[in-house]
């Protein structure tokens, strides 16, 4: 099988070329930048053909779409600044990106017939009340620029094609780009104390463990709506922070130890910082992987243990 990943310089991107390799398929990467550097820490992508690819451009889509001639398109590229899209002056930028993007790719499938994966986010919900968003539900209402944008990709896609998967994510962490994890890392080192919100709850995903199983999605037609993260539970954002440091500490790291560094709880209004209005709900129900027939991610715990071992900090 081949297929047109989108988004290659990200965190997602990055692993599901990698991981279609390893199955023997053929990826082709593409991004915004003219020359793919590979991941932060210098590795390439593997066995990986590359396109430069404005997605907003949508003869340039149309162009590569036809020049590839994928079996099938993963689209991982999105604008994924939150706080960022809500500037007056990036909202043009983010729409053109994350909606009429999606509708290029989505055009550009339709002309020749083939299925698409799309990320979407639990964004275009409107985090209230407690209990699991499922996968089906439709009852839409973003909070912010990001997620009303991500839900106009939905509709491109739901509305263009029949061969289809919209998979919602949440609190992302890989190796290639910026994430939670190694912020809290990092601004741990020159600060003895760090205040992080209990009251937004979720689930982790790593894009390594998500990428297998959306390689495994695209090797069926069981399209749909998917909802993924890792397993696991749900937690806050305080919970997962003190979780990477007990890790870290575990790991013979005892700079991270309370006895250098104190993580104290505090809710989304106390903290105040972010432009856009964030979810306090999070959590997706993922009981239609199984029903499907897929594999469920491992534990985020377990997946936090391997994520720390495989960067540098």
């Amino acid at each position: 099988m081949k297929v047109l990943v989108t988004g290659v310089g990200g965190q997602l991107g990055h692993d599901v070329v990698n991981e279609l390799s390893r199955r023997g398929h053929e990826g082709v990467g593409s991004d915004i930048a003219s020359v793919y550097q590979g991941i932060q820490d210098g590795s390439p992508v593997t066995r990986a053909e590359y396109y430069c690819l404005d997605i907003t451009d949508a003869e340039r889509v149309f162009q590569v779409v036809e020049e590839v001639k994928p079996d099938a398109v993963m689209h991982c590229a999105a604008w994924t600044a939150v706080d960022a899209a809500e500037e007056e002056e990036n909202r043009d930028t983010v729409w053109q990106v994350n909606a009429k993007g999606t509708e290029n790719i989505s055009l550009a499938c339709k002309k020749r017939d083939i299925p698409l994966l799309y990320l979407s986010t639990d964004y275009v919900f409107d985090g209230q009340g407690e209990e699991p968003w499922k996968p089906d539900c439709q009852d839409y209402r973003p909070l912010n620029v990001y997620g009303q944008t991500k839900l106009e990709g939905e509709k491109a896609v739901s509305h263009l094609l029949d061969k289809y998967f919209i998979v919602r994510i949440a609190w992302v962490f890989g190796k290639n780009g910026k994430n939670f994890i190694k912020t809290m890392l990092q601004v741990a080192k020159t600060h003895d104390q760090l205040t992080v919100v209990d009251d937004q709850i979720g689930t982790p995903t790593y894009t390594f463990d998500l990428a297998r199983l959306l390689v495994d999605m695209m090797e069926t037609e069981r399209y749909g709506y998917y909802h993924v993260t890792n397993e696991g539970g749900y937690i806050s954002w305080y919970d997962f922070t003190k979780e990477i440091f007990r890790q870290a500490v575990a790991m013979g790291r005892t700079e991270y130890d309370e006895s250098h560094v104190t993580v104290r709880p505090v809710t989304t209004q106390e903290y105040g910082l972010s432009k856009a209005v964030r979810p306090f709900n999070s959590r997706l129900d993922k009981s239609k992987l199984v029903e499907q027939g897929f594999t469920p991610l491992p534990t985020w715990q377990d997946a936090l243990g391997r994520y720390l071992r495989e960067i540098e900090f």
